[in-house]
């Protein structure tokens, strides 16, 4: 168990080193998720109640194709220097291959979210309440990053790789998505956290089967 997890975290550091030598995913993303906040923020011209109203699905309309950005690049980029065949072929579980991927791309994922929500806030001109956030935050980017790692790594070895994976992820984290806007607004509604605990335990439930599904169904697809 215990040199299951090292090479977890050793893959893991391997990929976070790779990201701030080169910035690639966590540039991309943020760029993209800034862009998007500006068109929705400009676009709605909405007063500042009907603007509080819509921050949740906006928010996560935003960090869902940021998502998909960073997770396409985070396999698309060893793919292409050749990398991941290497991976593949040293003496490591594919679980622990998995496991690793999955926690960057939270990380990327985390990173993004932490920098844009008050960017969000001082653009919308709006009080977010940041501390009850953090659990939705997590939660919601977590079942995205574990469902949206195994499609990553099936996305890859197709032609059409930018368009398979939003193709192939949305339908399955939608679930996860929905939870997240709900708890999000209950929050943005100056609720506390005991108003949004049924939402918080479906984005438990989904995180919990996303992650064991996506462990056990990942070797065989990124053997194929």
């Amino acid at each position: 168990m215990i040199g299951f997890i090292s090479k977890v975290f050793a893959i893991l550091g391997k990929d976070l080193t790779a990201e701030i030598r080169s910035r690639e995913i966590l540039s991309g993303m943020f760029i993209f998720a800034l862009l998007v906040i500006l068109i929705f923020n400009f676009a709605f011209e909405l007063q500042r109640g009907e603007l509080a109203s819509l921050a949740a699905g906006v928010l996560w309309v935003t960090f869902a194709f940021a998502g998909v950005l960073g997770l396409n690049r985070s396999f698309v980029l060893e793919k292409d220097r050749g990398s991941l065949e290497g991976l593949l072929l040293s003496p490591v579980d594919r679980g622990a291959i998995y496991l690793a991927k999955m926690l960057g791309n939270l990380i990327f994922i985390l990173v993004t979210e932490a920098i844009l929500v008050p960017l969000f806030a001082f653009v919308s001109n709006l009080a977010l309440p940041l501390l009850p956030l953090l659990p939705v935050l997590l939660l919601g980017s977590l079942g995205f990053s574990a469902v949206g790692t195994v499609f990553a790594a099936m996305a890859t070895s197709t032609r059409t790789r930018e368009i398979m994976l939003p193709i192939l992820l949305f339908p399955v984290v939608v679930p996860v998505v929905i939870a997240a806007v709900k708890a999000t607004e209950v929050v943005f509604g100056g609720r506390d956290l005991s108003s949004v605990a049924d939402w918080l335990r479906i984005l438990i439930a989904f995180d919990v089967i996303f992650t064991v599904v996506s462990f056990l169904t990942f070797e065989y697809v990124i053997s194929e």
